[in-house]
């Protein structure tokens, strides 16, 4: 490690990464083992990150300790991740093969001299203790302490088939207990690996120019202000300003857009986007940890540790629900025997129902389905701060959007010229020397359309410039005196303006546009419309979202007309203009009373209070904006909505599957537990409920992973 201590975060709390996780419930004990760690302050888990968060001082060795009855192995949180070994090789699963072997050999033993015999008994023995000491070693100590967990129920059931005689049936329930936890471990991984691909987007080497040295470089070592030279075909390892040439670069990893973006001299550059063409030198301008790449990643991973509000029922749910089954697994056991039953029938029954009550499906329920939805959002260039906002954006009714720099692009262009009898390039030319001297917006877009159409307006002499308050300005060229301004001021000059001019000043305003007129004291020479262009993809995703049941409603600081014009073009169910930033505010507390969910989309800059106010503030243009990725809960990190119809259909795909998910998981239960009244649960039955549920609900979760735009 070369960076020497790593940066700890606001707590002082230092990070590690871990491997092996199988279960949510397994993350918890672990974290009160941490806690117990002599130096340890405080401690930490997110599981769906697979990170540990240590307060006070404690070593690898130490984490690895208290984390030995789950196998962990922990890491620095910067060290490099290590190749895993495949699924099928892992430590784990092969002591399932070597059980699953005797099982089947002590079952051909007991066909051929008998089940009674002792050789497939000390078969079946020797298969549960392979498969099953460490599930028995965590049940015990749980035991120990009247912690019910799975491994408890577990434990108790596969002993008690030991002492009724069902060796066999005991054995089976441990293969089929490993196979399940082996496969939820997998889909476990399955889910994260959405997350650890992110992280190795970024190279972690650069080619850095010091001096007159060029070298290559760990990114940890890499400082703010080196040059770094990048090569087409190769990514960028760090954030910066391009400082020389000029190249396509393929931003998708970081905002999800497929179309590469043309990058020269003093534009901004990403950690993780693809150099497609040409040679590049980029001045750093952050640190490793501090690039887009870091903040989205960091993000990512705290989003997963904040849990969504159904998993805080389920988990709430699962604490009482778990005694109540050992409770109903012992009166089972011991009532019916009492009044005359079987002992060996009735004990077989509880433990069976011990089985079944297994909260292990109703636990992974929730979380799996959120990782996986978060680190398929985080693929798309969508940032999901939490559960709970993924959770929230598949319940809203209402979406309010900032018009600026949202629906449209933000920055104002010329869209029409019309001209009265002279030529346009001279008469733009004139406009746009006088505008020169101009502070108004309009100005600034006048001169665009100037240069772009090759006009040398800096060449024209401009005598005796003069502003005229909220009207316009007047300058001289060539001895004659022009006006450029609002129709007022020539109504005023000239007395009136005709009719048929009249109109099509009306005309264009109605559009949305802005008309400025260029004249003299006795003529109008020309018009020169300017609006703030459309972004190209607002009416379709404005118009699948009204197709999705959503309102769309529009806020601007426009007036009525500009606001009304722009609002049809777009397609939005409701406009409101005239807004002042509070406006917009109270504008989402009323909406928030009727809908109770709405979502808010803005820049992130001047929309911080309306964002906060509402359920789900989305921000748009996250890669560029750190404000955007703090203010909101969701970030679309392109500069472009298309991105906002995938994540509410996301998130309306991941609620119905939580849905889903608990209502299986409590009913396949229920089934079972009603099995029990004519006395037909059987172990396999109970396992095969237990197991097969999880793994459906596992599998089930992984279906978002497939959710495209």
């Amino acid at each position: 490690m070369s960076s020497g201590k790593a940066k700890l975060s606001e707590e002082e709390m230092k990070a590690y990464r871990v491997q092996g996780f199988t279960c949510t419930n397994c993350a918890a004990i672990f974290e009160n083992n941490v806690k117990e760690l002599p130096g340890v302050q405080d401690a930490k888990v997110n599981f769906g990150a697979s990170k540990v968060y240590v307060k006070g001082t404690t070593t690898i060795e130490e984490l690895e300790k208290a984390g030995a009855f789950e196998n962990l192995k922990i890491r620095d949180e910067k060290e490099q991740r290590v190749e895993r070994e495949p699924f099928w090789k892992q430590k784990e699963n092969i002591k399932v093969y070597i059980s699953a072997l005797l099982l089947v050999v002590s079952w051909f033993l007991g066909e051929q001299y008998g089940e009674e015999h002792v050789l497939p008994t000390i078969g079946y023995a020797a298969s549960i203790l392979i498969g099953g000491y460490s599930l028995f070693i965590k049940g015990l100590k749980n035991l120990s302490r009247l912690n019910f967990d799975m491994n408890t129920l577990m434990t108790i059931a596969i002993i008690g088939a030991a002492i009724i005689g069902e060796w066999g049936e005991g054995a089976t329930v441990v293969i089929l207990f490993a196979i399940s936890e082996a496969l939820e471990r997998y889909s476990m991984d399955k889910a994260r690996q959405s997350i650890e691909s992110l992280m190795d987007i970024a190279p972690k080497e650069a080619l850095i120019r010091r001096g007159n040295e060029e070298m290559m470089i760990h990114v940890d070592d890499i400082q703010v202000g080196d040059i770094m030279i990048v090569k087409p075909g190769q990514k960028l390892a760090m954030d910066g300003i391009v400082v020389k040439g000029t190249s396509t670069l393929n931003q998708a990893a970081i905002t999800g857009e497929s179309v590469p973006v043309t990058k020269t001299t003093n534009d901004e550059v990403f950690a993780g986007t693809l150099n497609e063409e040409g040679l590049l030198e980029v001045k750093v301008t952050k640190r490793v940890e501090d690039t887009t790449l870091s903040k989205i990643i960091h993000l990512v991973e705290e989003a997963q540790a904040e849990r969504a509000p159904s998993q805080a029922f389920v988990d709430k749910f699962a604490k009482y629900y778990t005694p109540a089954i050992v409770i109903l697994a012992l009166l089972i056991a011991v009532v019916p025997p009492l009044f005359g039953g079987d002992w060996s029938q009735w004990i077989y029954q509880g433990l069976a129902v011990l089985v079944v009550g297994c909260p292990c499906a109703l636990v992974v329920s929730t979380p799996v389905a959120v990782v996986t939805a978060i680190g398929n959002a985080a693929k798309n260039g969508v940032l999901i701060k939490g559960g709970i906002h993924l959770e929230e954006a598949g319940h809203l009714k209402a979406i309010a959007f900032d018009k600026t720099g949202t629906l449209t692009k933000g920055i104002p262009a010329v869209t029409d010229i019309v001209t009265y009898g002279r030529n346009e390039n001279e008469l733009m030319t004139i406009t746009a020397a006088i505008e020169k001297g101009s502070q108004h917006p309009l100005a600034s877009a006048i001169m665009r359309k100037a240069e772009e159409n090759g006009l040398k307006f800096n060449e024209v002499t401009v005598e005796d410039f003069q502003s005229i308050t909220g009207k316009g300005v007047k300058a001289k060229i060539n001895n004659e005196m022009y006006y450029v301004g609002s129709p007022n001021l020539f109504e005023e000059l000239h007395g009136s303006i005709s009719s048929d001019r009249k109109e099509k000043i009306a005309d264009m305003q109605t559009q949305g546009k802005t008309v400025m007129v260029l004249g003299t004291e006795k003529e109008i020479l020309s018009f020169i419309a300017v609006a703030d262009e459309m972004r190209e993809s607002s009416k379709e995703v404005i118009g699948k979202l009204n197709n999705m049941g959503i309102e769309t409603v529009m806020l601007t600081g426009d007036n009525q007309r500009t606001a009304t014009a722009i609002g049809k073009q777009v397609g939005v169910s409701d406009i409101k203009a005239d807004l002042l930033p509070e406006d917009k505010l109270n504008f989402i507390k009323e909406l928030r009373e009727k809908h109770q969910s709405v979502g808010m989309v803005g820049d992130g800059v001047n929309d911080a209070p309306a964002l906060a106010a509402s359920t789900v503030g989305v921000a748009m243009g996250g890669a560029g904006t750190d404000t955007a990725l703090e203010t909101a809960d969701i970030a679309l990190m392109s500069d472009d909505l298309s991105k906002l119809p995938y994540t509410i259909k996301l998130s309306r795909k991941a609620l119905a599957i939580i849905k889903q998910n608990i209502t299986f998981s409590l009913a396949i239960k229920l089934v079972a537990l009603l099995l029990v009244m004519p006395g037909w649960l059987t172990l396999w039955i109970a396992i095969f409920a237990d197991m097969g549920a999880t793994l459906l609900v596992t599998l089930n979760s992984l279906r978002l992973l497939k959710i495209k735009e």
